[in-house]
C-alpha cells in the first residue's frame, strides 16, 4: 500500500531550528493576550483571559492524486493557557463549547510518497474555517467517511481563511507523524463582537499541529486523525529590539555552519 502523507529532511531541519530560536528569545517575546466572555453570545460560562489556545484534532485527510489531498474535520477546543501555564474557563465543555469547522486542499512538494520509508513535504493551497459556540459538551468523531460533530445550539462566531501553510510528516516507529503549520485570516462575525476582547480583535491567526503515532490511522487513499493535538494564538508577536539582535545573531551562525559545511562538502 503506498500512499502520500506530508515532509523534507532539510525543511525539517529549518524548522526544528527555528523552533529552538523562538523558544530561546520566548522570554521577550509574549503572545497578545485576549479574552472570551461566553455569555456575550448566550452560552452559560465564565470569561476567559489567555493568549494561547490547546485544540484537539479530528480529520480525515483524502489524496485524490499521488500529489494532491484535501482534508475535513474539526479542532475541539480543549484548554486555555496565559503565559505558558493552564488557565481555567469555567463551563468549558461543560455548560458550552467552542470548536472550529474546516475544510482545506494541498499538494506535496517532494517525490517521496511512502511516508512509511521516506519523509515528504507539502504546502496548503486553500483552508476556509468557522469558530463555533454551543451550548453543552460538543462530542467528535472520524472514519473513513470523515469527522463528525453533535452539539446542541450551534452558532458560528468568527470565520478566516488561508493566508499560508505547510504540511510534513516524518516516519517513526512503522508509522509516520503528520504535523501542520497554518496563518489564517480571522473575521468576527456580525452581531458576535462582545465574545472578543480587544476590540477590534486580532485578524490574524497562527496555528500549528503535531499528531502523535496513537492518533492516526493510515487508510488505502490518506489517514484519518483521532484526537490529535495543536494550538492556535492571534496574531504575530512582535519582537523587542533586543531581540532582534538576538535574531541577527542566530541567522549569522546559522550562514556560518552552513557555508562551513559546504566547504567540507
Amino acid at each position: 500500500m503506498r500512499y502520500p502523507v506530508l515532509f523534507n529532511r532539510a525543511a525539517f531541519r529549518r524548522t526544528v531550528v527555528s523552533v529552538a530560536l523562538a523558544a530561546a528569545y520566548s522570554s521577550s517575546w509574549a503572545l497578545p493576550v485576549f479574552t472570551f466572555t461566553p455569555s456575550a453570545v448566550g452560552l452559560t460560562g465564565a470569561p476567559v483571559t489567555a493568549d494561547n489556545i490547546i485544540v484537539s484534532d479530528f480529520a480525515r485527510v483524502t489524496f485524490s492524486s499521488p500529489t494532491n489531498f484535501t482534508e475535513q474535520g474539526y479542532l475541539s477546543i480543549t484548554n486555555f493557557q496565559l503565559g505558558g501555564s493552564n488557565v481555567t474557563a469555567g463551563g468549558l465543555n461543560s455548560t458550552y463549547s467552542l470548536y472550529f469547522a474546516f475544510t482545506g486542499a494541498g499538494h506535496l512538494t517532494s517525490a517521496n510518497t511512502n511516508p512509511l520509508t521516506g519523509a515528504t513535504n507539502g504546502v496548503l493551497d486553500t483552508l476556509n474555517f468557522t469558530l463555533f459556540g454551543a451550548n453543552g459538551n460538543s462530542t467528535f468523531g472520524v472514519s473513513p467517511a470523515g469527522a463528525t460533530v453533535s452539539s446542541s445550539g450551534a452558532q458560528a462566531l468568527a470565520t478566516g481563511s488561508l493566508i499560508d501553510g505547510s504540511v510534513v510528516s516524518v516516519p517513526l516507529g512503522g508509522s509516520f507523524v503528520p504535523s501542520a503549520a497554518a496563518t489564517v485570516s480571522f473575521a468576527v462575525a456580525a452581531g458576535k463582537q462582545g465574545f472578543f476582547s480587544p476590540q477590534p480583535f486580532y485578524n490574524v491567526a497562527i496555528s500549528a499541529f503535531t499528531n502523535a503515532i496513537s492518533t492516526v490511522t493510515p487508510l488505502a487513499d490518506g489517514f484519518i486523525v483521532n484526537n490529535g493535538g495543536g494550538n492556535l494564538n492571534f496574531a504575530a508577536p512582535i519582537p523587542e529590539p533586543e531581540t532582534y539582535a538576538l535574531m541577527l545573531a542566530g541567522l549569522g551562525a546559522l550562514g556560518f555552519m552552513t557555508r562551513r559545511r559546504r566547504r567540507q562538502s
